[in-house]
């Protein structure tokens, strides 16, 4: 397997990934945020990246940035949307996606990392719902304690308590 930085030249595979990964209820709604993250421009940069097996793309991830009311010093992702072909799920592609993400962000200095998903397969990679508390998210919940943290500099995060703001692709409540 291999990990490279996805480019709009993998839309196609892009949403066919969430398109064979995510429920029928889900799979439209997903697979368009993911084709929007991988060709909006955003500042700081969105992350997307693609995992390959045999040359064929198999897994993805978008990690795009997120900014807070009362800190522009601070850097902050968030991780959205993951998916991974089903022939290919639980082989550990997924992991070393948000794994690889998470580096390659925190080289480019980012402090603080937000996910919106399950805690149990989140939890893994040191992501947390205390963490997350003190952050408002840009929208009401369906879930909430789906909302999650990494903070790799407390004392930086603790400069930008409060609500957050997203790109305009995550900007649809149905997401949330």
């Amino acid at each position: 397997m291999e990990i490279r930085i996805a480019n709009q030249a993998d839309r196609d595979d892009v949403r066919s990934i969430y398109l064979s990964a995510f429920p029928e209820g889900e799979r439209n709604l997903i697979s368009d945020l993911a084709v929007d993250l991988l060709t909006q421009r955003t500042t700081p940069v969105t992350l997307s990246l693609v995992a390959e097996s045999g040359g064929d793309a198999v897994g993805h991830v978008a990690f795009s940035p997120v900014a807070f009311r009362n800190s522009e010093d601070v850097h902050g992702h968030i991780l959205a949307p993951l998916a991974v072909e089903p022939t290919h799920q639980k082989t550990g592609i997924g992991s070393a996606l948000v794994e690889d993400g998470i580096r390659k962000l925190s080289e480019m200095g980012t402090s603080i990392f937000f996910v919106y998903g399950d805690p149990k397969y989140y939890g893994r990679f040191g992501f947390s719902g205390d963490v997350a508390k003190p952050f408002k998210p840009p929208y009401d919940l369906q879930y909430p304690f789906g909302w999650q943290a990494i903070t790799l500099d407390e004392a930086l995060a603790k400069k930008c308590l409060g609500p957050i703001s997203c790109v305009p692709a995550l900007c649809n409540p149905k997401l949330w």
